[in-house]
Parts: C-alpha cells; sequence; structure tokens
C-alpha cells in the first residue's frame, strides 16, 4: 500500500484480481450516503422531524384510518410534549400498534402504557363538541362518555364501534325473562306476587334446596320472578347499565360478570340460608351495577357523562327498594310453610362480584385480561368459593342435619 492506493501484486491470478476490485467497490458504495429530501433536511443533524412534519405525513399516507384515530397516533408519537419526534419514538408506536393488532385485537400493556402517556399530550377538540353527528354516532358518543373515563379511549372506541354485533346478550336475556314471566303469569294466574301461588316453585328454573342436586338451577333460577314488581326493577338496572357496557366491553366480557354474579348469587344463599329458595336475576344484575357504579367512583374526575351524582343517587335507590322488597318477602309469613319465601342474599353475592371481578374487567378496556394479575387473583378467587360452595353443598346439609321443606 503505496500513498494511500491499493496495489494488486504483479503475480497475482485474474481472479484474485477480480476479488480484489470488487471489495474495493464494496467498500467505496459503504460509504456512499443517500439524498436526503429538502423538506426532511434538518440543519442541525439531530435526527427529529417535527410533529407538524409528522402530521402531514400521516394525513398523507393514512388517509384510511379515521381522524380520531390519527390524533391518537400524532399524541402517543409525542408523549413528552417538545414538538419533535425521533426514530426510536416511531418505532416504539409501530411496536406498540403491532401489538394492539396481535392476537385477540386486545391492547398489551405496553399499549395501555403508551395509550396513558399519550393521553396527556391529547390535541384537538373534545368527542362532546363535534357537530353534525348522526342519531346513531351520537348514541355511541353518549355510551362512550357513560363508561369510558378517558377522552383518548372515547375517540378511539367512538371511531372503532360498528354495531356489528349489536349488543345482543342483555337483550336477549331481558326478552328471555319477559317470555318466561308472561308464560307463567297466564298458567298461575296472576301477575303481581306470583310467589303467593303454590304451583310457582313446581316449575323446573327456580332454585330450591332439595332440588340442589339439578345443577342447572343454580343458573335457570334467573327467568323466575316473585312478580311484576321484581321484573320491572331488574329489568330496568339490566337495561340501563347492561346494554351501555355491553357495546363497550363486548358480550364475552359483561356476559362472564353477569354470570358469575349469578353463580355466586344461588351459591351463596345454599350456604348461608340453606332453607330458602331463589328467584329473579339480581345476582347478575347486581354484579354489572356495583361494577359500574365502582367504576364510575375511581375514575371520579375523568367520567364525564351528564348528572352522574344524581344518576348514581338514583342508581344506589332503585337498588335499595329491589333489596328491601327482598328482605322484606324473606321474612314476611310464607303463603304455604314450612317452605320460606325466596332468599335475598343473592343480591350480596352479586354485589361482590361486581366490586371485585367486574371492576377490574370494566377498568381494563380494551386489555387483554390475562395480562392483568389482579384479574387472576379475582378469578381464583372466585374459583376457590365455587368449588368450596360444591363441597357443602355435598357434604354440609347431612352433617349439619338441615330441616329443608319438602319439594315442590
Amino acid at each position: 500500500m503505496t500513498g494511500g492506493t491499493r496495489e494488486t501484486p504483479v503475480n497475482s491470478s485474474p481472479a484474485v484480481a477480480a476479488n480484489a476490485e470488487g471489495e474495493e467497490i464494496e467498500v467505496l458504495e459503504s460509504t456512499d450516503v443517500l439524498p436526503v429530501a429538502p423538506e426532511d433536511y434538518d440543519p442541525e443533524n439531530s435526527g427529529f422531524i417535527s410533529t407538524e412534519r409528522f402530521r402531514d405525513l400521516l394525513a398523507t399516507h393514512g388517509s384510511e384510518l379515521d381522524p380520531h384515530k390519527l390524533e391518537v397516533l400524532l399524541a402517543l408519537a409525542d408523549g413528552n410534549a417538545d414538538g419533535k419526534i425521533c426514530y426510536q419514538d416511531f418505532v416504539n408506536l409501530v411496536r406498540c400498534l403491532a401489538d394492539e393488532r396481535s392476537m385477540s385485537n386486545k391492547r398489551s400493556n405496553s399499549f395501555r402504557r403508551a395509550i396513558l402517556q399519550g393521553s396527556r399530550q391529547l390535541k384537538g377538540c373534545s368527542l362532546r363538541d363535534e357537530v353534525g353527528l348522526g342519531l346513531s354516532q351520537r348514541l355511541v358518543r353518549h355510551v362512550a362518555y357513560e363508561t369510558l373515563p378517558r377522552e383518548v379511549d372515547r375517540k378511539w372506541y367512538f371511531d372503532s364501534y360498528t354495531y356489528c354485533p349489536p349488543p345482543w346478550l342483555i337483550l336477549a336475556i331481558t326478552i328471555a325473562e319477559v317470555a318466561v314471566f308472561m308464560y307463567y303469569g297466564c298458567q298461575l294466574d296472576r301477575l303481581v306476587l306470583q310467589v303467593s301461588s303454590p304451583s310457582f316453585l313446581k316449575s323446573p328454573l327456580p332454585y330450591h334446596p332439595q332440588l340442589r342436586a339439578q345443577s342447572w338451577r343454580y343458573l335457570s333460577y334467573i327467568f323466575m320472578h316473585t312478580g311484576i314488581e321484581h321484573l320491572s326493577l331488574n329489568m330496568a338496572m339490566q337495561l340501563l347499565v347492561g346494554v351501555p357496557l355491553e357495546m363497550v366491553h363486548g358480550a364475552l366480557r359483561i356476559g362472564l360478570v353477569y354470570v358469575c354474579g349469578v353463580l355466586a348469587g344461588s351459591l351463596a344463599v345454599s350456604v348461608t340460608d340453606m332453607t330458602a329458595p331463589v328467584v329473579g336475576s339480581s345476582g347478575g344484575v347486581y354484579a354489572l351495577v356495583s361494577a359500574h357504579l365502582a367504576n364510575v367512583v375511581m375514575n371520579w374526575s375523568g367520567m364525564k357523562c351528564q348528572f352522574k351524582l344524581f344518576r348514581m343517587a338514583m342508581a344506589l335507590v332503585c337498588m335499595s327498594v329491589e333489596f328491601g322488597r327482598a328482605v322484606w318477602l324473606r321474612f314476611y309469613p310464607p303463603a304455604f310453610p314450612p317452605c320460606p319465601n325466596p332468599s335475598f342474599v343473592a343480591h350480596l353475592g352479586g354485589v361482590v362480584v361486581g366490586l371485585t371481578l367486574g371492576v377490574v374487567v370494566l377498568q381494563n378496556y380494551e386489555q387483554r385480561l390475562q395480562e392483568q394479575s389482579l384479574f387472576w387473583i379475582f378469578f381464583c378467587v372466585y374459583t376457590l368459593f365455587v368449588l368450596c360452595a360444591v363441597f357443602w353443598n355435598i357434604f354440609a346439609y347431612s352433617l349439619l342435619d338441615v330441616r329443608l321443606p319438602p319439594p315442590p
């Protein structure tokens, strides 16, 4: 090597010379500098792009995205609000979006943290201030403000919800309850205090301690109600709270909370009020309402629903009236002794499920529940309770020599 010039040996073969020339060309190509677009040139060579330029790129190449999602993406990319976006910020954003799109289409913990950080930098008008919306869009916006505490989640939900599938679960359960009630109302020839009829408990649906081996009764009792006053209160709370929650969280999650509340209600009665039957959907209804009210209280400043204090007070009044009616009926002299009137303990079982498992489900909107440790803790506790209650039903009645009412 002389004077920085590469020399080829005289005795080298043509193959060696060609190889040496190829290496030299490769070195020269590796040192080439790629041209930079004039509009992306940064005189300080900082490696950043301005948020205004990133917004223009999103508007140009992301035309298929909803405007609110574009706003969320910009907020996530500029999480520290310095007006600049570096390459690593962009890579992190793409990784979070890939996590959000993967598998169950639920957000991972990394996306959740990015959402929480980006929501602090979210700019633009509030979803409530938008005008020119159709009836269905206004309904979705209303549901978003009823159930979600963060504006970034409300905007994301507003652009994502498509009414497909519709909130079918709570509606189907309510229609089935009304149909069963009307059927037995015609058969028993009464709509008020159907429980006073001697044929009321002969149905295959209500839970009865003498028939506790028939496992379907631990769930099917929700379709029987003591009277039209019982059905009306449960149906009102079930529709007003359950349908919006199902629109936001989906039938699977809301169904999980509802069914867990129903099962916990009947098992709680079989353990604590061992001689009483159970009817009514209060276990599932109280699980949903309790979870929703607790979520509102825990996110009070973020919840922007109108008249939230008054509406929360009205929900508590309805729950108290229904619970008081159940307590009064339980201790009222039964029409056909020695069988007592239906128990009220199912209400309490539903409340416990709502304040534990239900709150975890509602607080983790669009997050994967399997990544939430608190969900697994409450789910394991609930499973342990179910197993203990099953063993209690198998062995405790005979060991304690409980005097049960005769079968219906």
